[in-house]
Order: C-alpha cells, then sequence, then structure tokens
C-alpha cells in the first residue's frame, strides 16, 4: 500500500466549501510546500518546498459568498489542500489556522471532507473504492446556502 502512495497511484477525493466565488470551473494549483519560518506549526507556499499538485473541479457556487469544490491531491503534503486553497484566495470554510481564523458558520473543524480513496488491493491487485458519507454538519450548511 505505501508502495501505491509513494508512486501517486492512489487517488483521493475531497469535497470543500471554501470563502469565495471561485471563477475556474476547473484548475490545477502547482506550487511547493514547506514549513513556515514565521510560524513552525503551519505550512507555506515555498520556493524550496516540495512539490504538491492540487486538482480542483467547481460542483457549486453560492449567492453568499461560498463555492463547493471537489478537490484531487496528486501529493501528499501536510495541509496541502488547506494551505493551496487559502494561497489562492478560497480559504476553507472553519480553518482556523490558514483563514485567518474566520468561522462564519460556527463549525468544528473544517469544512474538507475525505469523500473516496481509489487503490488496488495490495495482495489481490482487484480496484478497490471506499467512499465515506458527508458529515451532517457539512450538509446542514449546504442546505442553508442558495446556490447562485
Amino acid at each position: 500500500m505505501s508502495e501505491q502512495i509513494k508512486n501517486r497511484e492512489v487517488k483521493k477525493t475531497y469535497i470543500a466549501l471554501v470563502r469565495g466565488i471561485v471563477k475556474e470551473n476547473e484548475a490545477t494549483i502547482n506550487m511547493p510546500i514547506g514549513r513556515s519560518e514565521k510560524d513552525r506549526k503551519k505550512m507555506a507556499v515555498k520556493k524550496n518546498g516540495k512539490q504538491a499538485i492540487t486538482h480542483f473541479k467547481v460542483l457549486e457556487r453560492y449567492k453568499e459568498g461560498y463555492t463547493l469544490l471537489e478537490v484531487n491531491i496528486e501529493t501528499g503534503r501536510t495541509h496541502q489542500i488547506r494551505v493551496h486553497l487559502s494561497e489562492i484566495g478560497y480559504p476553507v470554510v472553519g480553518d482556523e489556522v490558514y483563514s485567518n481564523g474566520k468561522n462564519p458558520f460556527g463549525v468544528h473543524g473544517q469544512l474538507l471532507h475525505a469523500k473516496r480513496l481509489e487503490f488496488k488491493h495490495p495482495i489481490t491487485g482487484e480496484n478497490l473504492t471506499l467512499e465515506a458519507e458527508v458529515p451532517q454538519e457539512f450538509l446542514n450548511i449546504l442546505k442553508g446556502l442558495q446556490k447562485a
């Protein structure tokens, strides 16, 4: 399994509610990530960081100024999705570390959900897909927003 992860053969799909209206329907963020020099507990986009690639696609835009994204990562850097989305101006809702502490819905944690994991069974070679339901708190917030 670790071999598949190292070779980028595991597909990880997330959904995220971000602050702001994302203009592109799909995009790739390719920015290196390393430890922040200002705050050692945080990660940051850095020239001398490790390669980090994040792909996203817009699932829905909301009138209140939020966008629901499907996110796939090629690399697995610490806090990669949160760092990348914040860096391009669309922080994950509820992310107190990378969104200046703004939490308009008072959620516990970020509205970032690991939705699907796809990989080959390490012994049988069978293609496996594991899916996790979106948490109710996340769904309730989406229900309260008006589609743009």
